[in-house]
């Protein structure tokens, strides 16, 4: 990017907060908020490259994604104040999907295109397959259990008690990348960690998560009159459009590791990143959704449920060998792409 504009674009978020504060242009407001995302998820895109360079790649990734998702987690909490259950809902489901084939296969064909043959860490794609799985399983149960509308049901307690046990996966998830199998996930990287102090990168990687979770609020706040001016499907606002903006950070950085070769970076932020939205987000928003009152459950619509299973599949498909290349990340995209068609149509 061209130096006076990088520095141009970190005016768009006070741009955006002017506009929502005086002018009171809801559109206006989302758009311009969307756009101040864009420095901010290359700031934190050249700390966690930093990062991982220090601290490795499982570590790297780890960190991105949980400052990327802390705008996920802010859109939420915030949505969730104003009662927007199904828009939570529609954003989580995006974000797990976004990141396991938009992100994935966008990186897969960003790679491919320099790279004929694209290898990472198998076992690091085996565990978040199988991670991932217990993910559709925990949102099948209360989605199934809904639609049965049996008289013992009760949609938020059987929340409550399956987003302890996500929770507690994720944990283990965490024990088994950083601790007991840390060695075999980066047995990949192929070349010395850097030395040196990580916490200015850190520090840079707080601070833009704090302005991302600015925008992030002045997004839902202008969300209301944006659907109503532009007649956009709820539905298909939280899972496509809500879900790319929380997660531009995490898309710009796997896309910068990918064009390098370094499909263990880039893989492990989509991967971390669906994990961490879906073990610890989601259930973190059930309880949220307790104290502020709002039914905030995990009973998803029987397509949200279809088509996280399905995106699981095709994402076990080409990456449990070990080795990619682009047509793969194309078939990927392909798959994204008919999807939200369908949450297009279904909103």
């Amino acid at each position: 990017m061209i130096p006076w504009l990088w520095r141009a674009a970190w005016l768009l978020l006070p741009a955006a907060w002017l506009v929502h504060r005086f002018a009171h242009d809801d559109t206006l407001t989302f758009f311009i908020s969307c756009l101040s995302l864009i420095p901010l998820a290359k700031a934190m895109g050249d700390a966690t490259e930093d990062l991982s360079e220090r601290l490795g790649a499982a570590t790297g990734s780890l960190l991105n994604a949980t400052f990327g998702n802390a705008a996920e987690l802010i859109l939420g909490i915030t949505a969730l104040r104003q009662g927007h259950v199904a828009l939570v809902k529609g954003s989580l489901t995006g974000s797990i999907l976004g990141n396991l084939l938009l992100v994935a296969g966008a990186s897969i064909v960003t790679g491919g295109v320099r790279f004929s043959r694209l290898k990472f860490n198998r076992l690091a794609a085996s565990s978040s397959v199988s991670t991932l799985f217990l993910a559709v399983v925990a949102m099948v149960v209360p989605t199934l259990l809904a639609a049965s509308g049996g008289p013992r049901y009760n949609a938020s307690l059987l929340s409550e008690e399956i987003s302890a046990v996500l929770i507690a996966m994720y944990a283990l998830s965490l024990l088994f990348g950083l601790r007991t199998h840390k060695g075999q996930l980066a047995q990949a990287r192929n070349h010395t960690e850097a030395a040196g102090s990580p916490w200015p990168q850190i520090g840079l990687l707080l601070l833009a998560a704090a302005a991302t979770a600015v925008a992030s609020e002045l997004l839902v706040d202008s969300l209301g009159g944006t659907l109503a001016r532009l007649r956009l499907p709820e539905t298909f606002v939280g899972v496509i459009i809500v879900a790319i903006v929380g997660n531009a950070a995490e898309h710009s950085t796997a896309l910068i590791f990918a064009r390098r070769g370094d499909m263990d970076v880039a893989l492990g932020i989509a991967w971390e990143s669906s994990k961490q939205i879906a073990l610890l987000v989601a259930p973190v928003l059930v309880f949220v959704g307790i104290l502020l009152g709002a039914p905030m459950d995990l009973a998803f619509t029987r397509f949200e449920v279809i088509a996280l299973g399905l995106a699981v599949i095709a994402l076990s498909l080409i990456v449990l060998d070990g080795e990619t290349h682009w047509l793969e990340g194309a078939f990927l995209l392909a798959v994204y792409a008919v999807l939200g068609l369908g949450f297009f149509f279904i909103g």
